[in-house]
């Protein structure tokens, strides 16, 4: 695998994330974070996180080394690639993508993490935003192998597929998009199943531990292994007949879809059936679980996934 010097611009949740998924990989990461808690939070985080993906991955034997510096211009320094992972602000991070590109050569692609804006939006200001595309991961970073890919009206296809092949040379599973959508892939895709969900629980179709064990113990263990359309051509005789035998039923669900407001009486009635839910469990106690169980869930798609 090429041996590449990271940039990492912002050492939030998902820039610390990030650090530990390239150095894991072998490459060297220089970190950038204009608050006073980098060290802190460096020395308090990294090693649980190198844990993690070791538990994952394997031990890695020549993990890339981390370097922590107090200015952007020090920071960038002979990058070969820019992750930059600042606030959801339109305007901050027009500004932010413009400076990084003070510091960088021509060649070298920005991929932004974020989840909610445009890129099209986000390269206003930059004097070549061909190179700027979305490289936007899937919580718990470091973890989740997604990696939603999007370029803007801007972006130069190779900038794209560089982002792609960077990101899978380190075990990410990179999607591309062919054009921007608010929320991309996977947020829309959650949010449809989550509007849904939370209309049953408001009116009193069941509760959120009911919801959730019918997609934990239905589709949800089989769609993570094969994907939703590999997992119903398995229900027939492939896709075609599938969609011609069960779309009549489809059809009636999805003519019959509930909406939902997240309006004061919806909050309170999904906030009381999750306290119920979750029983009196820390916060802490249920984020150990999940990461500890994602490895093992995670182990096996890697091994017997379809995609």
């Amino acid at each position: 695998m090429e041996k590449l010097t990271i940039g990492i611009v912002g050492f939030g949740v998902i820039g610390q994330r990030w650090t530990a998924c390239f150095a894991h990989a072998g490459h060297t990461v220089r970190v950038f974070d204009p608050t006073e808690r980098r060290e802190q939070a460096f020395n308090e985080v990294l090693p649980e996180l190198m844990a993690d993906l070791d538990a994952l991955k394997g031990t890695s034997y020549a993990p890339g080394e981390i370097h922590l510096f107090p200015t952007l211009a020090e920071t960038l320094e002979g990058v070969d690639f820019v992750q930059e992972n600042g606030p959801e602000d339109l305007a901050l991070k027009r500004r932010l993508l413009a400076d990084i590109e003070d510091h960088i050569g021509d060649e070298v692609v920005i991929a932004s993490s974020s989840s909610a804006l445009l890129v099209s939006d986000m390269q206003g200001e930059c004097r070549l935003p061909g190179r700027v595309v979305l490289g936007h991961p899937f919580n718990p970073a470091h973890l989740m192998p997604l990696v939603e890919i999007v370029g803007g009206k801007a972006s130069d296809p190779q900038a794209i597929a560089r982002a792609h092949a960077i990101y899978e040379a380190i075990g990410k599973k990179p999607v591309t998009l062919n054009r921007e959508v608010t929320g991309h892939i996977a947020l829309r895709l959650m949010g449809a199943m989550w509007r849904e969900a939370i209309a049953l629980v408001r009116d009193g179709v069941a509760s959120v531990e009911d919801v959730d064990r019918a997609f934990m113990y239905g589709p949800g263990a089989k769609w993570t292994l094969q994907g939703s359309f590999i997992s119903n051509s398995l229900n027939a005789d492939g896709i075609e007949d599938f969609l011609r035998k069960y779309g009549p039923t489809y059809q009636a669900i999805w003519d019959t879809l509930l909406d939902a407001k997240l309006d004061s009486e919806t909050i309170r009635a999904i906030t009381a059936s999750t306290n119920a839910a979750v029983g009196g469990r820390s916060h802490e106690e249920l984020k150990a679980a999940r990461e500890a169980g994602l490895v093992g869930i995670l182990k096996t798609v890697a091994e017997r996934g379809a995609l």
